[in-house]
């Protein structure tokens, strides 16, 4: 008998035998991968916008900007039930039948709620470790000038709280024939 997915939890995986568990893995991930997805939802319309994001592990929550005034601020003001996603891409896994070709990956899904940072200090430390994580060899103050009162009202800073996650990888041995990475050529046998 088929299982029911919707009447599981948001953080079940299908593949227990992909799924990440170990918390550190998962924590490397946030810190490490270069973009992230979040899904909002308005009056049952989803919609999805890619950001640059950091994990504050600390906090345990995920802050993210945008623009003053737009989709994504809207539709977090109405809804904060949010899913954050971030993903990472190995090799690609070339096989002998069409349905067989794979990709090695990993990938977190976060399951929480977004809200808009109104506290100038809580925004600054978001918008200052988002700039850390992008830009780490420069320094606020000596490299270029720090975060101003008149620059926080012209954005929107997100802190998104962390509910749920769950973890998914696919690997691979190091021998795969003809793995290679997407964007460049195979190495010929």
């Amino acid at each position: 008998m088929p299982r029911d997915y919707a009447a599981m939890p948001v953080s079940t995986v299908r593949r227990s035998d992909r799924e990440l568990t170990d918390v550190e893995i998962i924590k490397q991930i946030l810190h490490r991968a270069p973009i992230g997805v979040l899904a909002t939802v308005h009056e049952g319309q989803p919609f999805i916008n890619s950001n640059l994001y950091v994990y504050d592990e600390s906090a345990h929550c995920i802050y993210m900007h945008t623009a003053k005034v737009g989709r994504t601020r809207a539709n977090v003001e109405l809804e904060e039930r949010v899913c954050f996603s971030v993903t990472e891409m190995g090799r690609l896994l070339p096989a002998d039948e069409a349905l067989e070709f794979s990709v090695e990956y990993a990938g977190v899904a976060i399951f929480g709620r977004a809200h808009v940072v109104t506290d100038r200090d809580e925004a600054t430390h978001g918008l200052q470790i988002l700039l850390d994580k992008y830009f780490p060899h420069l320094q606020s103050g000596i490299d270029y000038r720090p975060i101003a009162p008149e620059e926080l009202a012209r954005t929107s800073v997100y802190r998104i709280d962390i509910e749920e996650w769950s973890g998914k990888r696919k690997q691979v041995t190091d021998d795969f024939p003809g793995a290679f990475y997407y964007g460049e050529p195979p190495k010929q046998p």
